[in-house]
């Protein structure tokens, strides 16, 4: 299963909005053949392995990550494919929380002779799909929030500028981390002071499949309530789709108009003219957006912060000073220790001449 797990890591960049999962097939102790899943529309990990292991597979036992879809999407059910190649037993990592699946999968593999055990390194094995479990467990997507500080903690000089405060290294970092995303949040400010594209390049990406990773990019959401993104904005050059939200006051009437194809201008919910950032999520969920990113301002990343929606924090820190003027990692005004977050630290590692921190929020405390 361990091996399994290896596997599904290797559609980290591409399986979107469809789980990483991996399977191994061994017979007589020896395995035989192995497969993960890689693109969403493609064949799944265990039609890869099965066909790997063409007549071996009949008897022999099917390390799956997690369980074999029992349902016809763009590709036929995986417990149907099991049963017709005669394996004989399958242990899988994990079940499946999409409804369309839910034990279905299990049951008609036990309903045809098969033995069935599990779930098996079921911790490893959700690491794997945060998004997906939380899309399907709650609605909602696994939101990350990028930031880039100084080593006194800060992430721009006090007009805003900030290219650039980590090395040319954490940037290619960053592009990892979109292309792992289904949509990157940003606001109106970010946008405009750094002329950003919010795309992944293939160039900067530094993995073998850099080249699929980046052919299907982001959707990038642009949190703008007052529509201030100029005709002439970076990021609208890559016609890939791109969310315009706005707070649906008035005022922006005239502005709803004539822009470019790919540019889809939505209103949402606005309490105290800031738009529903929890209407957000939900509305990405809906899209089928498994992992979100957030590369913000203090502002607009204080405000997810504040309001619990954060799930991960990775911080890339530059071993400079920017001084007390520059701007804060977060706009978070708390007044007495008993106020500060916790947050528990998952992973420090030097990346180039920064260190990248990865935390969640500590819900102990």
């Amino acid at each position: 299963m361990a091996q399994a797990l290896r596997l599904a890591e290797r559609g980290w960049l591409t399986t979107m909005p469809n789980p990483r999962v991996g399977c191994v097939l061994v017979r007589d102790g020896d395995v035989i053949a192995q497969g993960w899943h890689y693109r969403a529309g493609e064949a799944h990990a265990e039609v890869h392995a099965l066909r790997q292991a063409g007549e071996q597979a009949r008897g022999a036992t099917a390390y799956v990550t997690l369980e074999p879809c029992s349902h016809t999407g763009k590709t036929g059910p995986c417990c149907e494919a099991l049963v017709a190649a005669g394996v004989a037993r399958v242990v899988f990592a994990m079940e499946d929380p999409n409804p369309s699946v839910a034990g279905r999968g299990i049951e008609h593999l036990r309903q045809a002779g098969i033995a069935v055990s599990g779930p098996l390194l079921e911790d490893d094995a959700r690491a794997l799909n945060p998004g997906f479990l939380k899309r399907m467990e709650r609605g909602l997507p696994w939101v990350r929030c990028k930031l880039a500080m100084s080593l006194d903690g800060r992430t721009a000089m006090a007009d805003g500028r900030s290219k650039w405060v980590t090395s040319r290294k954490s940037r290619e970092d960053v592009q990892q981390l979109r292309a792992a995303s289904c949509a990157i949040i940003s606001g109106i400010d970010t946008v405009l002071l750094d002329n950003a594209a919010l795309t992944v390049r293939a160039a900067d990406l530094r993995v073998d499949n850099a080249m699929d990773a980046a052919e299907k990019q982001p959707l990038r959401v642009v949190l703008d309530s007052r529509l201030r993104l100029t005709r002439d904005a970076e990021i609208l050059r890559q016609a890939t789709p791109i969310w315009l939200v706005h707070n649906g006051e008035p005022d922006n009437a005239q502005r709803l108009h004539d822009w470019p194809a790919h540019v889809q201008v939505i209103a949402l919910p606005a309490a105290d003219g800031r738009i529903d950032l929890l209407a957000l999520l939900k509305a990405l969920a809906q899209q089928q957006c498994n992992e979100v990113l957030v590369e913000a301002g203090a502002t607009l990343a204080g405000s997810f912060l504040r309001r619990g929606l954060l799930d991960e924090v990775i911080v890339y820190m530059a071993p400079k000073l920017l001084g007390s003027s520059a701007r804060p990692l977060f706009d978070l005004p708390l007044d007495t220790m008993s106020a500060a977050l916790p947050l528990k630290i998952r992973d420090i590692r030097a990346v180039g001449e920064d260190w990248r921190i990865t935390a969640v929020p500590d819900m102990e405390h």
